[in-house]
């Protein structure tokens, strides 16, 4: 039976965009069953839509302060589609410990650095200030600590003269669009060995 994904996104889902279209695969084991947003005006919700998946927004806006709600308002969501794996897709909100824990190796995140450096935001930009010869991805499992779960996969680029961020974010995430499907197909099938692109 194939395992039920449901995908979070924050805002334009180019990495939900391919999860989506790796699953339409017969042969794949898993098929997508919700794409998620805290943003009603998040572009993805109308891309997964054309694909044919239901879609759910959950605002965190009117939850400011109480997190908790929020992430039981997204348990809602859920609830209602019942979802075997979480896969969080550029989804700009850190969950806490108590919506993390019953998700324990059932939720993937993907990380524009090579985990463990550059935990969090700019990291592109801090890949060049250290100097870097080679920044890349990484999808991992998610824990109640930020982007520190275990590594599920890697994909590598070098970092070229005269990069800025912008340059060398946009040649990252053409590995995102490689890495993440190529992780989640695995790891849908039961293999969590740490795959190298």
């Amino acid at each position: 039976m194939k395992k039920r994904v449901a995908i979070f996104i924050s805002g334009g889902g180019s990495n939900m965009v391919r999860l989506v279209e790796d699953m339409a695969d017969p042969d794949h084991p898993a098929t997508p069953v919700l794409v998620l947003a805290n943003d009603a005006d998040a572009g993805g919700l109308a891309k997964a839509a054309d694909m044919g998946v239901p879609t759910a927004v959950v605002d965190h806006r009117p939850f400011k302060g109480d997190r908790r709600s929020f992430e039981d308002a997204i348990q809602s969501e859920l609830d209602k589609v019942q979802p075997d794996l979480l896969c969080l897709a550029g989804f700009m909100r850190v969950l806490t410990e108590g919506f993390v824990a019953p998700w324990d190796g059932r939720m993937l995140n993907i990380h524009p650095s090579l985990l463990p450096k550059y935990k969090g935001l700019h990291t592109h930009a801090r890949a060049l200030e250290a100097g870097d010869h080679e920044h890349g991805c990484t999808v991992h499992l998610v824990t109640p600590a930020l982007d520190d779960g275990p590594i599920l996969g890697q994909a590598r680029v070098p970092v070229q003269p005269g990069d800025t961020a912008d340059t060398l974010a946009a040649r990252v995430l053409e590995q995102e669009h490689r890495l993440y499907p190529a992780v989640l197909r695995r790891f849908a099938a039961g293999e969590t060995a740490p795959l190298y692109l």
